[in-house]
Parts: structure tokens; sequence; C-alpha cells
């Protein structure tokens, strides 16, 4: 993560003071109902995900998703960002949520080719960072319908 956050300038990754669940990482998630998944290579991080119940049983949020440089554009965060959606459905979830850095154009290019909405709020997190994130929502289809099939009146 040290290295993804460090591309950017002024991104500041304080653990002990913002970030702390990043010292007991799995217990964290765990605690929150979630689950975190991460990609290696050689025994080395390269990539993370997580993914987090939301507010109502119809949501989760992806949180967490950092691929390094090195690996980027050749379908790793694609992939990751497939096992959330695909938790996330086995949960119950509809729809996926995420809050992701307005610096982070390279992540936002790739939500957007997932059909990830921006939404039109933004929220501030106050941290040392001076983070300010898009919102990004996403309605998972379930299995086996069309897009719109729960909605279609029926015919014949």
């Amino acid at each position: 993560m040290a290295s993804c956050w460090s591309e950017y300038e002024g991104c500041v990754l304080d653990v002990d003071g913002e970030m702390s669940h990043l010292r007991a990482i799995a217990s964290a998630y765990a605690g929150w109902g979630g689950q975190l998944w991460v990609a290696e290579d050689g025994g080395r991080l390269v990539a993370t995900v997580g993914l987090v119940p939301g507010a109502s049983p119809d949501e989760a949020e992806l949180r967490m998703l950092y691929v390094h440089r090195r690996w980027r554009k050749r379908g790793l965060g694609a992939r990751l960002v497939e096992l959330v959606e695909t938790e996330a459905a086995s949960r119950g979830a509809r729809e996926v949520f995420l809050w992701s850095d307005t610096r982070f154009e390279e992540a936002h290019r790739l939500y957007e080719r997932l059909v990830y909405a921006r939404a039109a709020e933004t929220r501030e997190l106050h941290d040392l960072s001076g983070t300010v994130e898009y919102g990004y929502r996403k309605h998972l289809q379930r299995v086996g319908l069309q897009p719109d099939a729960e909605n279609a009146t029926p015919t014949g």
C-alpha cells in the first residue's frame, strides 16, 4: 500500500494514527464481518482488496483495492473487483459501493470500465493527506436474470 500511496503527491500513509487496522488487518476485516484478499508474487504482496457489509443487507462496500504499479494493466485489479462482487452477491447484496481518492485517476478508469457509476457527491476525510473521495456504485445482476428482468412485466 505504501508504494501505491507514494505515487501521489501529498498522500500520507499514517498507519498508527489513521489506519491502525493495518496492524492486524485479518482480524479487523473479520471483526467487521468482511473479507480481505491479497495477491502475491513469490511471497511478496502485490495487490489487496477487501469487502465489508454495507449499512443494509442489500449493499456491500469494496475497500482497499491497491495494485502495485508493476502489476497494473494485467487484469489483476479487475479480477480482485470480481472477487468482491461475487462475494457480495453470495451474501445477498444487490449493490457494491466504494470511495476512491480523487487523485487515483487510474483506479477511476478501472471502476468506470467495470460499470461503476461515479456519484455526484464527494466526501472529505479531514486526514493528513487532505483526502477528498469520489463515491462509486454498481448494481449487481442476479444470476440467471437479464439486467432488467426482475422489473419486467410478463408477456404472453
